[in-house]
Parts: structure tokens; C-alpha cells; sequence
């Protein structure tokens, strides 16, 4: 998706819309809204910058006004002290003009004064430092504003509301969007370098939704804390979270959210747990019948992996493995509020030879391993009870992939890859709706 911004330097009312004159325009390769919320969080980051530089800058300015006031103080001493200095050699060079009462007490402010001549001398050093630094901010603030006028962020807050709105045309494009095979996987984005090797993190799948949340739960043995922050743009920074402490421990990291709920396997147990962020409570729980846990049947890289959660533009899935089929991983559609199954599919290929899967318009895609070299080896359509082996290479720029989620709002996968948290945009072959449809 090709997204132009046109930004107008002054800040008055356009009722009839962006004038067209005296416009800085700036280009943008938009592939999801994620996208738009790093450039918004780098814009932030620089118009804080600039802030900064110009509070130097008032700052140096008071200073300067300062120091003038003192120096002209101390050149104003400057001149007593030479008056009475003079008064002083002539009552030396004819003692008798001057009585010795009069001759002592030019005496003594005269040598009150004379401490004054080192600090006058480093006034004038010191507003000459003053003078240097004041150009050399001037310069830099100089710098900036042409940065902030490339930008064409003269209004940032008309601008941040002009991405805003932005992001919201582009979710509702990309909701126009019909689904798709998928075709391809971007380069990966690096968010953040957090946490242990092992470990998940995840925004709202829900379609539609609002919530802007990100959510982040470290390794994938006995926890219960869950990070849940505010926006990306805080998740990237490691600020503005609260902690959730679940009353029951996870296993793997197969979690998602939907809805504003975080679904989970319970440790040691094929138990799914419902967990509501807001009310901070348990809604569900139930057993997914047969299904291995434990690392009875995990993915190639272990860790508890047996049952993982997940969803897509068609809703909740289950994909485990059980013993009666033999290891093969099978896949289940939940109902969200009671987690009962809807239907079951049997995809015939071996869980411990998958390294990571996700679900993206009812396909299950499966990578061939979590380390270097990986690709998506296996697809498996549940419209049509099918499967093919397919080859779409990506690059697993950290080597060691423990969670590789699918959000259908953004249309990115998301992916927990030793210690790093790495966001892939993904490219599907769509049939775009139209009003007739």
C-alpha cells in the first residue's frame, strides 16, 4: 500500500480542504498499520528532540542575559576600584594631602576590591563560552528545523492526527481485503530485544477492534505474569504497563488474545483457560479432550509446545496433537465463549517435525523448523479438507523461533525469536470485495 502525506506549514482552519500552494509532501511504503505506529512513534521521538534543543536554547539565552547583567556589575566595580586606586598612589606619591584616617580607609576598600579582578576576568571568559555556545545551539536548532520542514511536521499534532486517521482508512481497506493465499513474507522488523529465549507476545486479533494494548509473556515453564502495555509505541520502550498475575500457570507459548481475553494452556494439563483482562477473572475453562501436553507431542524445539492457540480473519483455532491419531497435527475450530469444539480436522502431518504454525483464512501454514533455514514447508486448507507442500522462504534473523502467531487485524505475523520480539509482514494472493458482493 502506497500512502501520501501532504502536511501544510501553517495552523489556521482549512475548512475547504489542504490548500495546495506551499505544501511539503512526504512519501511512505505502508505495508501494515504497525508500520504507521513506528514512523508516528520515530515522529514523536524527533519533535521531542527538538524540543529539547530549543529548551537549550532558551535556556543559554537567560543565561547570556544573566551574565551580561553580572559583568556589567563587575565593570562597574571595575571603574570604582580604579578611582580609588588613583585616590590611593596620589595620597602615596604626597602622604600629605591624604590624613592618615582617610589614607587607611582608601586603604581598606581598596583591598576589598581587589578580589574582584580574577572574577571580572572570568566573567569576560565565561561570556565569551556563553556567546560560542549560543551560536553552536542556534546552528543546531537550525538543523532540526530543516529535518522537522523535510518532514513536513510543522503541526504535529495535526499531523498525528492526520496518521491516525490514516491507519484507521487502512485497517479499513485491508477489511475489504478477501482472504487470500499466502504468497510471500517480508524482511523481519526487530520491535524490541527483551526477556528470555523462550517466550510470546501479542496485540488483540479481534476484527474489528480498537484496542491497542500489546500484551508479552516471558519463557514458557510455570509463568503467570502478563505485561500488558498501552500502545506499541510503549511496548518499544519497555514503558506504561501493568502486570496481570493469572490464577493458574501457562505451558509453551502457544497464548492469544481475542476480544480483549487471553486464551491459554493451563501447566501440565490439557486444560484451556479464557482469561479476561479487564475484570481480571476467569471466564472458561475447559479440557481439549485427548489432546497431548507435557511435551507429549510439542513442536521441534519442545518447550511445552503441544497445544497451541490461535486465530484468523474466520476466528478461534486449537491446533494439538492427540494419541489416537498418532502425533499428526490436528486442528479445531472453538467456539470463544465456551471453548467447545466446532469441527476438527486431521492434517496428517507430524507435529514434532513442525517447528512453528499459524492459521491465516482457515490455512494452516507449518515451517519445516524454529532455526536457520526455516521456511513454510506445509499448507493445509480447512474450506476444502486439502493440503500442499509449498515453499516460502523467510529469514530467521535470530535462529531460534519459540512463537509464530498470525494477527489478522494487522496483517502481520508476529513472532518471539531468542530474546528478540520480530514482527513479518505477509503477502497474500486476494480477490478484493466489491459493494455487489
Amino acid at each position: 500500500i502506497f500512502i501520501q502525506l501532504s502536511v501544510k506549514p501553517d495552523k489556521e482552519p482549512d475548512p475547504e480542504g489542504w490548500r495546495q500552494g506551499n505544501t511539503h509532501r512526504k512519501s511512505l511504503n505502508i505495508s501494515s498499520p504497525f508500520d504507521l505506529t513506528v514512523w508516528l512513534a520515530e515522529l514523536r521521538l524527533n519533535q521531542k528532540k527538538y524540543e529539547a534543543v530549543q529548551n537549550i536554547s532558551q535556556s543559554m539565552e537567560v543565561l547570556d542575559l544573566r551574565t551580561f547583567r553580572d559583568l556589567q556589575y563587575v565593570k562597574n566595580t571595575e571603574g570604582l576600584m580604579k578611582v580609588v586606586d588613583g585616590k590611593l598612589k596620589v595620597a602615596s606619591e604626597n602622604p600629605r594631602s591624604l590624613n592618615p584616617k582617610g589614607f587607611q580607609e582608601v586603604k581598606d576598600k581598596v583591598n576589598q576590591l581587589l578580589p574582584l579582578l580574577p572574577v571580572l576576568e572570568q566573567y569576560k571568559a565565561d561570556a565569551k563560552m556563553i556567546l560560542r555556545l549560543r551560536e553552536e545551539v542556534r546552528n543546531l536548532s537550525l538543523v532540526l528545523m530543516a529535518i522537522q520542514e523535510e518532514m513536513g511536521a510543522y503541526d504535529y499534532e495535526e499531523l498525528r492526527q492526520r496518521v491516525l486517521l490514516l491507519e484507521t482508512r487502512l485497517h479499513s481497506c485491508m477489511q475489504k481485503l478477501g482472504c487470500g493465499k499466502l504468497t510471500g513474507v517480508s524482511n523481519p522488523i526487530t520491535v524490541r530485544a527483551s526477556g528470555s529465549r523462550f517466550g510470546s507476545w501479542m496485540t488483540d486479533t479481534m476484527i474489528p477492534s480498537s484496542d491497542n494494548r500489546v500484551w508479552s509473556m516471558d519463557g514458557y515453564f510455570k509463568g503467570r505474569r502478563v505485561l500488558e502495555y498501552r500502545t506499541m509505541s510503549d511496548f518499544m520502550k519497555g514503558q506504561n504497563f501493568v502486570q496481570h498475575l493469572l490464577p493458574h500457570p501457562w505451558a509453551g507459548t502457544g497464548h492469544v488474545v481475542y476480544n480483549g481475553s487471553l486464551y491459554y494452556n493451563k501447566y501440565q494439563s490439557n486444560i484451556i483457560i479464557k482469561y479476561h483482562f479487564r475484570s481480571r477473572s476467569v471466564l472458561v475453562q475447559r479440557s481439549l479432550s485427548g489432546a497431548g501436553y507435557n511435551n507429549t507431542f510439542p513442536y521441534s524445539w519442545g518447550g511445552s509446545s503441544d497445544i497451541d492457540l490461535m486465530a484468523d480473519e474466520n476466528g478461534l483455532w486449537a491446533v494439538y496433537t492427540t494419541i489416537n491419531n498418532a502425533g499428526n497435527i490436528v486442528i479445531s475450530r472453538l467456539e470463544p465463549q465456551s471453548l467447545e469444539i466446532l469441527q476438527t480436522w486431521d492434517t496428517g502431518f507430524p507435529k514434532r517435525s513442525a517447528g512453528e504454525s499459524f492459521m491465516i483464512c482457515g490455512t494452516l501454514y507449518v515451517t519445516n523448523s524454529h532455526l536457520a533455514g526455516a521456511k513454510i514447508y506445509f499448507a493445509y486448507y480447512t474450506n476444502t479438507s486439502s493440503y500442499e507442500y509449498t515453499d516460502i522462504p523467510f529469514h530467521n534473523q535470530y535462529s531460534h523461533i519459540s512463537m509464530m502467531d498470525y494477527n489478522p487485524r494487522e496483517r502481520v505475523l508476529y513472532t518471539w525469536n531468542n530474546g528478540h520480539q520480530v514482527l513479518y509482514n505477509v503477502t497474500l494472493f486476494q480477490v478484493i470485495k466489491t459493494s455487489g458482493d
